[in-house]
């Protein structure tokens, strides 16, 4: 299986590359300058000048991509756009590195992580702009896309345990009515979903079990 990881040089980026390849996947990491990453084979441009010939023979992209000053927000979704544009009408899958703010805390759907009074107020811009790309991504139809959000705690050191959970729409906890995950753990999740392929154009969750 081939996969390509933009921003591989990012700590979620760089941990699913190297779980991917302790799998024996074929890694091809999208960097914009010196690669970091484990990966051997390496495309060296910056994600909003990629096309449909640079991630044509792909069985699947990962979308790593961050954006945390207020000026670059609006870049989640363009840089989705972008990705979706250059894979629309293929089997390329798209699978996103989301964010938990957009998660729903009813039954409903009517009421989301980030609107929590206890939500901190610095991360609202944030979630906001997570939760509209992930709106426009909703959209796309012409795309095999799976947006994946972490827990609510998404921790960069947390350890690698290898157990966890999935979840849908709503935020999940596990048995100790935690919301928790470290990136090495999403990681193997996020490589578990490029393997088998089992949420196409939805948006799942997942937690430390």
């Amino acid at each position: 299986m081939k996969i390509a990881v933009i921003c591989a040089n990012g700590k979620a980026g760089q941990l699913i590359v190297k779980e991917a390849i302790e799998r024996g996947l074929d890694v091809t990491a999208v960097v914009r300058g010196e690669n970091k990453s484990a990966a051997d084979k390496v495309i060296v441009k910056d994600l909003f000048d990629l096309t449909s010939e640079d991630l044509r023979g792909f069985d699947a992209v990962v979308d790593a991509f961050g954006a945390w000053a207020p000026e670059t927000l609006p870049q989640h979704s363009t840089s989705l756009k972008v990705l979706c544009d250059a894979l629309s009408g293929t089997d390329t899958r798209l699978l996103v590195v989301g964010g938990a703010g957009s998660l729903y805390v009813n039954p409903e759907h009517t009421l989301q992580v980030m609107d929590g009074a206890d939500f901190p107020e610095m991360f609202k811009p944030l979630a906001q702009a997570q939760g509209k790309a992930l709106d426009e991504l909703r959209t796309r139809t012409d795309v095999k896309w799976t947006f994946i959000s972490p827990a609510g705690d998404f921790r960069a050191d947390g350890e690698r345990t290898g157990k966890y959970i999935w979840g849908g729409e709503e935020l999940t906890l596990n048995s100790k009515g935690e919301s928790i995950i470290s990136y090495a753990d999403y990681a193997i999740a996020m490589v578990d979903e490029i393997e088998k392929g089992n949420h196409i154009c939805e948006r799942i969750s997942v937690v430390k079990e």
